[in-house]
């Protein structure tokens, strides 16, 4: 987009986030950046849907985990009235279960709330040339899923409504990894783990890392280290 004279126009973005700080955060920082004109701000994805249609923004930054209409939906409701906008994640969580049903859902850019102000520009860039706006984090976690062999039939469900990413954690677990190894092997913050920790614990009822092992074994989740192959 340029202006009069040849000038280019700086990127039109709302922000949306159900945090009112983060949000005024992210807000305060898009205004010192080069490029970037903030002309409109949401707490929810009800919310971003409207104001794109009435602001017709070049970008919206999204959060996904908010109330009413979560980020996904949004972007994909956004995506398909008005293409002409782009839509760039950023969040707090790196893991499948919010990866990727926004890609699916049309989003172009996917940033962590960490991201620095040059990523940010270079990922609304990228979006409004035509490419992916993806963290060098997120475009390994692609890889490493394109690259997983199929399977040749679906996995069981979890028990206790586990997600995905909470069995993976405990599965780690069983094989004795610390929070830290499990930060690092899946990618995410060692808080990240303690989250998805903290919710295995509370869904399954245990207690202590030693109970969760046990529980791993008994769902056959995993194997003890006797009954490993060697």
């Amino acid at each position: 987009m340029t202006m009069e004279g040849g000038a280019k126009a700086p990127a039109r973005v709302v922000v949306v986030d159900d945090q009112t700080v983060v949000r005024e955060g992210i807000v305060m920082l898009l205004g010192l950046l080069p490029g970037i004109e903030v002309v409109g701000s949401g707490g929810d994805g009800e919310e971003a849907v409207r104001l794109v249609a009435e602001l017709a923004p070049d970008v919206v930054l999204m959060d996904l985990r908010m109330p009413r209409v979560d980020g996904a939906e949004a972007t994909r409701r956004i995506r398909a009235e008005y293409p002409d906008t782009q839509v760039v994640v950023l969040t707090t969580f790196v893991d499948d279960d919010s990866l990727f049903p926004a890609l699916r859902a049309g989003a172009r850019g996917y940033l962590t709330k960490d991201a620095g102000g040059d990523e940010i520009v270079r990922a609304v860039e990228d979006v409004l040339s035509g490419d992916a706006g993806l963290s060098p984090q997120i475009q390994r976690r692609l890889l490493e899923r394109l690259s997983e062999p199929e399977q040749a039939a679906p996995a069981p469900e979890p028990p206790d409504g586990l997600t995905t990413r909470e069995t993976e954690v405990l599965v780690l677990i069983a094989e004795g990894m610390s929070n830290q190894e499990i930060a690092r092997a899946m990618h995410v913050s060692t808080a990240t783990v303690k989250t998805h920790i903290n919710n295995l614990f509370a869904k399954t009822g245990l207690k202590d890392r030693a109970q969760a092992v046990r529980y791993a074994y008994g769902h056959g989740l995993a194997k003890p280290p006797s009954a490993r192959p060697t």
